[in-house]
């Protein structure tokens, strides 16, 4: 039987009361060069995409699941994204918004429990994720989740500082074909 929940945390759909939790992560400019963000978010925009959150992943080819902890707190993001069902694969990324919930296990469990969904219920074949060079903590999370290295796009990411590398990883479902 497939949960969506761990022992820390849980995976659970956007609800409305979200908007101000997204509101903060989005406009977070600490994280726009992971997310590929150059302007910030108004609320009535967020709204509006929490107002859509509900279609299926069929139709929007992307997915995204907030991580709660158990006190039904909301501490971070995970995205499915890039759907493809003709070929069986997708990207993933995720966001733990505060640092001090970060190295804790807590992006494992969800990581884990997508993967889990992705590869059960969405019957993908692969999934993949592109991290920055120097965003080591996300790089040891996919490699501990038996993502594997599979190449780098050398100065790919534009920063105040410069170009930055993007190693890609990917994780293929090993009981199918």
């Amino acid at each position: 039987m497939l949960t969506l929940q761990g022992a820390q945390i849980y995976l659970r759909a956007l609800e409305p009361t979200d908007l101000d939790f997204l509101y903060q992560l989005e406009n977070d400019t600490s994280i726009w060069e992971i997310s590929g963000t150059i302007k910030p978010y108004s609320k009535k925009v967020l709204r509006l995409y929490l107002e859509n959150a509900h279609r299926d992943i069929y139709e929007v080819k992307q997915l995204r699941l907030c991580i709660c902890n158990l006190e039904d707190k909301c501490i971070g993001l995970i995205d499915v994204f890039d759907f493809d069902p003709k070929n069986r694969r997708a990207g993933i990324g995720i966001v733990i918004a505060n640092p001090e919930n970060r190295n804790k296990g807590v992006g494992a469990e969800a990581l884990d429990l997508l993967c889990d969904y992705a590869f059960s219920v969405l019957d993908l074949y692969q999934l993949y994720a592109n991290i920055l060079e120097e965003n080591t903590n996300s790089i040891h999370l996919f490699e501990k989740l038996g993502f594997e290295r599979i190449g780098m796009k050398k100065e790919w990411i534009r920063t105040s500082t410069g170009f930055k590398n993007e190693i890609m990883f990917q994780k293929i479902r090993k009981d199918v074909s």
